[in-house]
């Protein structure tokens, strides 16, 4: 049997396959219909979160309807994703996650890119901070805040993380 820490990590790294896979639809369907996301980093230099995305649910879905159809760099993203922490509330409906992600690109299209077509490099890092609603043996997603320590992002940022 299951344990609430087991379905956490679980969807935390069902996520992470289903974005690298760009399976939207899978994503979403991990995700509450209260579901809450956002992409922030820190700016020293102006003392302030800067917001790359921010939406709910029903904009996450608008979002990624839209996706197919943008012109965007289309070299895969791929996810690195450790789950450091993971603390079920005592009631045991809810839970919060802390993992470190690291998303690494391979070019595809190395004259766009101005690296060599076929190489992989550090496109970010930084972290999910997760919530979760906890019913029926299943972890569906609340919240996710991606912290990024990474500030300056190429093409393919409008992108969940």
């Amino acid at each position: 049997m299951s344990t609430p820490n087991d379905v956490v990590r679980s969807a935390i790294y069902e996520a992470s396959l289903a974005l690298d896979e760009c399976r939207w639809t899978d994503w979403l369907a991990l995700c509450d219909d209260a579901f809450y996301y956002a992409i922030k980093a820190h700016s020293p230099e102006i003392h302030y979160d800067m917001m790359y995305l921010d939406g709910s649910r029903a904009e996450m879905v608008s979002m990624c309807d839209l996706l197919p159809k943008h012109n965007t760099d289309r070299s895969p993203l791929a996810r690195h994703t450790v789950v450091y922490r993971v603390t079920v509330d005592d009631d045991g409906t809810s839970a919060s996650a802390v993992s470190s992600v690291a998303v690494y690109r391979t070019v595809l299209d190395g004259m766009a890119s101005h690296v060599e077509a076929g190489s992989s490099n550090l496109f970010l890092v930084g972290k999910y901070h997760d919530r979760f609603k906890l019913a029926n043996g299943s972890a569906k997603f609340v919240e996710r805040i991606v912290r990024l320590d990474t500030r300056r992002l190429d093409k393919g940022s409008h992108w969940p993380i």
